[in-house]
């Protein structure tokens, strides 16, 4: 099994992917959801800018993603990140992972996560209230200590 991975601007509808994943199928027991969105950081965000590496990014995600499958023995998952200008509270990314118990359901989609925020080709350029343009946004110690615990 293959999981569904998409790179897009647009934005993405949580109940018609969650209906796309489960449609007709009763051995699934169990649906994690995680949806990311943007904050305004106190409101000095007026917006993140997203960028990715065609191609590669999708690469990427499919191939986290057919880990996570094997490693949880998920019976689907679906990954959305969104790129271009996002605005505070829009979404971001949707990770949907679904299995037989909850337990192998939470573990695929934290890893999903876990991995696409160290090892996926997107960058972060900030955006300020004050119309100023910030850098791009630097890789977080802790993304990559939440990637190490499932070595």
């Amino acid at each position: 099994m293959s999981p569904a991975i998409r790179v897009q601007s647009q934005d993405f509808d949580l109940q018609a992917e969650i209906d796309a994943l489960t449609a007709g199928r009763r051995d699934i027991g169990a649906v994690v959801t995680f949806t990311g969105l943007c904050r305004d950081e106190q409101g000095a965000l007026s917006a993140l800018e997203l960028e990715h590496y065609p191609g590669m990014a999708e690469a990427e995600m499919l191939r986290i993603g057919k880990l996570a499958i094997e490693r949880f023995s998920l019976l689907g998952l679906t990954a959305v990140h969104r790129y271009g200008k996002i605005r505070p509270g829009e979404n971001i990314v949707l990770v949907i992972a679904a299995a037989p118990h909850r337990q192998a359901a939470f573990d695929g989609a934290n890893f999903m996560m876990d991995f696409l925020k160290t090892s996926a080709p997107f960058w972060k350029k900030e955006h300020g209230a004050d119309g100023s343009q910030g850098d791009w946004v630097s890789a977080k110690d802790a993304d990559d200590a939440a990637r190490e615990k499932w070595k």
